[in-house]
């Protein structure tokens, strides 16, 4: 498990340095996807996925 979050924290420093970077190359693109990947078999993932449903809820109840 150590070595799973090691890596999810390494993804996720250069991931925001790509993207401050301002320029997404394929590399960058590929970074991405495993920090995907690596997140979605984390124990984070249940808690990302109810964080992102209740930010969907919040915006599909405003009515303009």
């Amino acid at each position: 498990m150590a070595v799973s979050i090691s890596v999810v924290v390494l993804l996720v420093v250069l991931t925001v340095v790509f993207l401050r970077s301002g320029r997404l190359k394929f590399t960058h693109a590929l970074v991405c996807m495993l920090l995907g990947f690596y997140l979605a078999g984390s124990n984070l993932a249940p808690d990302i996925h109810n964080g992102l449903s209740g930010a969907a809820d919040v915006v599909s109840s405003v009515r303009p």
